[in-house]
């Protein structure tokens, strides 16, 4: 659970998501697809930054990490409140994710653009299976999300 109260904010485009998806080649694109309505109907797809682009990107990245590193459903889950974008993808595989170098390698480069466009990221273990969220800021400030 996402606990906002240390942020002095009041509430911004708050808003909740959560859906379950099966394991088959078309979930990246569907995930992606949920997100950009999803933001688009809270109203980030309107702002001058890049919040959305950046969200369906990194997302896109988790649930494909969740599709080759895990063997069952996957959960994408948005929060979004007091300035911040937090999306979270738990599934049931124990491989924490790590950042490797952008090389010119055809995989593995998902972390790494996470590591480089999220405001923060991170991964807990839960049960059988691990979280791994990221968190960007949504109201165009650096010194909103604070």
């Amino acid at each position: 659970m996402l606990h906002l109260s240390g942020y002095p904010q009041p509430p911004m485009r708050a808003g909740h998501l959560s859906v379950e998806y099966d394991p088959r080649p078309s979930v990246v694109r569907e995930a992606r697809a949920e997100v950009r309505r999803q933001l688009e109907g809270w109203g980030f797809a309107d702002l001058d930054d890049d919040v959305a682009d950046v969200a369906e990107l990194l997302v896109s990245e988790l649930a494909t990490n969740a599709l080759l590193h895990s063997t069952g459903r996957f959960r994408l889950t948005l929060f979004a409140a007091h300035g911040i974008l937090r999306c979270e993808v738990r599934d049931e595989g124990r491989r924490v994710p790590t950042v490797l170098e952008a090389g010119a390698a055809e995989n593995g480069r998902g972390m790494f653009l996470v590591e480089a466009l999220a405001r923060r990221w991170g991964c807990h273990r839960d049960g059988a299976g691990k979280t791994v969220w990221f968190e960007l800021g949504t109201c165009g400030s650096a010194d909103c999300c604070r």
